[in-house]
């Protein structure tokens, strides 16, 4: 059998066999996932909160931004607390105060401390011990856990509402005054923030671990470290170890055909077509996001010091931290999946160096409707979280509250068809030149077959409802960031650098097939099983741990070897005189292999273990890998996808190499230095808080308002400023190249 169909049988193996347990296994989590009772009564019948209360408040929280502002489970947004985390803490400390004063009449920080492990042990006993009934549905609460409740709906509605006795607390977490504006929707709310909190201590039946579990840490409660999160951490490690060890040596067993050298550019008698044309439309509108992203990244990260506005200017009356932030992580996806779906439909065509008929109509059609679902869905957004929505509304055309998707329910489906249209813009400019070329089919066939991943997976965001209950709606979330952005779009991304290479004839096409097969293999035998790593404490069964842990650190074993990617790509570009033209956009590929070994790679394995996760997950470690692996590896690539595209188009103009030569450098050294001197020292000082006291305590007021700990937030700005310079000169590269050449 040759070696490419055995990849072939191998892929298909591995498609067929992660997606299985993928399906199995969510099954499980819709059928275990923390119950979500009819009633929640006290030993005394006295009813405080329904079901309908508790799905009412999580549409409530999802309309003020949700995860965009403070997180639930771990999930969401840094600058104010984790609400369970926040809840949980609170009310130990309630109950455990009410104990003292009932039993010894003085406070319990008076006590000794034989006595107060004594109140811990009985503190423990309640919140630990599971009241649900399968019969009638309803949770019990004792008298003292009501107070308790009454005691932090109260806090929680001065809080979001207008207490002016939490205006300073407000300004700290950048939450605006009257962020709820009606007291019903603040108690549905709080119902939804109780029941959240339940879950995370409350054990489930026939076991002494709660449904999170016992995520978050908090000592008081019982909430310890778990043997299922140990004993898969180091099995993961082991793994990684080991399979490491196996591409190392397959690497070094494997012989590679070198570059192919040649005395002139293919590429310079390829033909551009009216629709590849249009395309420099959809570069100018990259530029315009990109830059609008940095922008409200600036504005995201100042909250952390002056959480109320910009320079005294009060600018949370009208965007509001959540609004902000909402902005800055969804243009992301929309400018890095513009470039790309850019990039293919410039390539498609060109194959041919003809349109499919009606195909410059297809590309501006789309390019139009992309623009009204990035203004449409942020506009929604902003009405969302200012309160002018009621929840129906907000569902369908404001925010959904879930981090990367938050965009309404149209929003989500306009944006499915629009990649459909992708979809079809690319396949018929493709088909008709794998039937004329059937010996030369395995990369073009690779190529339509991450098109159509790309456009089809988008869906699993379709996939839960308004009143979804949060595991499963967590569970199909990251399939779209995990398996959507970070999956596919890898494949995606592999097979357009392989077949950019072939295209310049540096490759021959059948190396670059088994290339490009068995990166996939490798990389999609980790990444799909691997998205369980997400959702170890989101009320999910042991089984979904463990796969969790041994697949996620099956993704970072290719990523050790990534630094060969590096040195092939740039000596690509030192094969022939003519690849002098293509410098920058292969440098951004070679800085693409660079992030994607330190900030997906280390920074990435640094959160991914469950022991790791446990006590970071939720601080600015996660902010750290996600902003070196979002940018550095997906919008360093988007941008050279870009600059090939340039390229292509502008072949006979002399590019500006300072303007790039700033963009390139700014970009790494500005992205690194956001990383080193801010996020990372602030991760690892939460980190160490988390350990010592709790999860509680890493996102508190008290610690981030540390004078030492504002330090390091203002010395973010010196690698955003250098970072923001990169991005105005590449932006100014751009519109200067092309902006006036708009056909």
């Amino acid at each position: 059998m040759k070696k490419e169909k055995k990849l072939w049988l191998a892929l298909a193996l591995v498609l067929f066999a992660s997606f299985l347990t993928l399906g199995y296994y969510g099954i499980q989590i819709y059928q275990q996932s923390p119950p979500i009772p009819e009633k929640i009564i006290t030993t005394n019948g006295d009813l405080i909160f329904t079901k309908k209360d508790i799905m009412d408040g999580k549409n409530v929280w999802q309309s003020m931004g949700g995860q965009e502002i403070g997180s639930i489970w771990g999930h969401g947004a840094y600058q104010a607390p984790d609400w369970t985390a926040d809840w949980l803490h609170k009310e130990a400390t309630l109950l455990l105060a009410e104990y003292s004063e009932k039993i010894y009449f003085i406070p319990y920080d008076k006590l000794d401390s034989d006595k107060k492990s004594l109140l811990k042990i009985r503190l423990q006993k309640e919140l630990r011990a599971n009241t649900y009934s399968k019969e009638n549905g309803n949770i019990i609460v004792s008298d003292n856990r009501a107070r308790a409740i009454k005691n932090l709906c109260d806090y929680y509605q001065g809080l979001f509402m207008n207490n002016p006795e939490y205006s300073q607390l407000r300004d700290h977490y950048a939450i605006p005054e009257n962020t709820i504006k009606d007291p019903e929707k603040m108690r549905q709310m709080n119902a939804f923030f109780f029941w959240a909190t339940w879950a995370t201590v409350t054990e489930r039946p026939g076991t002494d671990i709660s449904y999170t579990h016992n995520w978050p840490y908090d000592e008081l409660v019982g909430n310890k470290a778990t043997a299922d999160i140990l004993i898969w951490s180091g099995v993961s490690i082991i793994l990684l170890i080991l399979c490491i060890g196996i591409l190392a040596f397959y690497h070094a067993q494997s012989k590679e055909d070198s570059y192919i050298s040649l005395p002139n550019d293919p590429l310079i008698q390829e033909k551009t077509t009216p629709s590849m044309k249009r395309i420099k439309k959809y570069v100018v509108v990259v530029g315009l996001l990109m830059i609008l992203q940095v922008m409200l990244g600036i504005i995201t990260a100042h909250y952390g010091v002056e959480g109320s506005g910009l320079y005294g200017i009060p600018l949370n009356k009208i965007l509001p931290y959540s609004v902000t932030r909402t902005w800055h992580t969804q243009l992301a996806i929309f400018w890095i999946a513009t470039a790309w779906l850019a990039t293919g439909l410039y390539m498609a065509p060109a194959l041919s160096g003809k349109d499919p008929k009606f195909q410059s109509l297809g590309v501006d059609f789309l390019f139009y409707a992309l623009l009204i679902i990035v203004f449409g869905s942020m506009t929604g957004q902003w009405l969302a979280i200012m309160q002018k929505l009621n929840p129906n509304t907000n569902f369908w055309l404001g925010h959904q509250g879930f981090e990367y998707v938050d965009l309404g329910r149209f929003w989500q489906l306009f944006l499915f068809i629009g990649l459909l249209i992708w979809l079809i813009l690319m396949t018929r400019p493709i088909i008709p030149v794998l039937k004329e070329n059937p010996k030369k089919r395995s990369l073009l066939l690779l190529f339509l077959i991450s098109c159509i991943s790309i456009a089809l997976f988008y869906a699993a965001g379709l996939m839960w409802g308004q009143h979804t209950h949060l595991s499963i709606s967590e569970y199909w979330r990251w399939w779209v960031v995990h398996l959507w952005v970070e999956g596919f779009f890898e494949v995606f991304a592999t097979v357009v650098i392989a077949f950019l290479f072939v295209r310049m004839g540096l490759l021959k096409e059948k190396t670059a097939t088994i290339n490009v097969l068995f990166s996939t293999i490798i990389f999609l035998s980790g990444g799909i099983i691997g998205t369980f790593h997400h959702l170890y404490f989101t009320g999910t069964t042991p089984a979904v741990m463990a796969l969790g842990a041994c697949f996620s650190a099956l993704e970072v074993v290719p990523l050790t070897l990534i630094g060969f990617e590096a040195f092939e790509n740039y000596k690509a570009s030192q094969v022939n005189e003519w690849m002098k033209d293509y410098k920058w956009p292969i440098y951004f590929m070679v800085s693409v292999a660079f992030w994607n070994f330190l900030g997906a790679g280390v920074f990435g394995f640094l959160i991914n273990p469950p022991i790791a996760l446990y006590y970071l997950q939720g601080l600015n470690t996660t902010a750290l890998h996600a902003h070196t692996a979002l940018f550095g590896v997906y919008g360093m690539l988007g941008i050279g996808f870009i600059l090939f595209v340039l390229r292509s188009m502008y072949r006979n103009v002399k590019w500006n190499d300072t303007l790039l030569k700033l963009c390139f450098w700014s970009l790494n050294i500005g992205l690194l230095l956001m990383g080193i001197l801010s996020l990372l020292p602030i991760g690892i000082w939460q980190a160490i808080e988390s350990i010592d006291k709790g999860m509680w305590y890493a996102r508190s007021s008290e610690l981030m308002q540390k004078p030492e700990m504002i330090l390091l937030k203002w010395l973010r700005s010196v690698g955003d400023t250098i970072f923001a310079v990169g991005i105005f000169s590449g932006v100014i590269f751009i519109f200067r190249l092309c902006v006036k050449k708009i056909s």
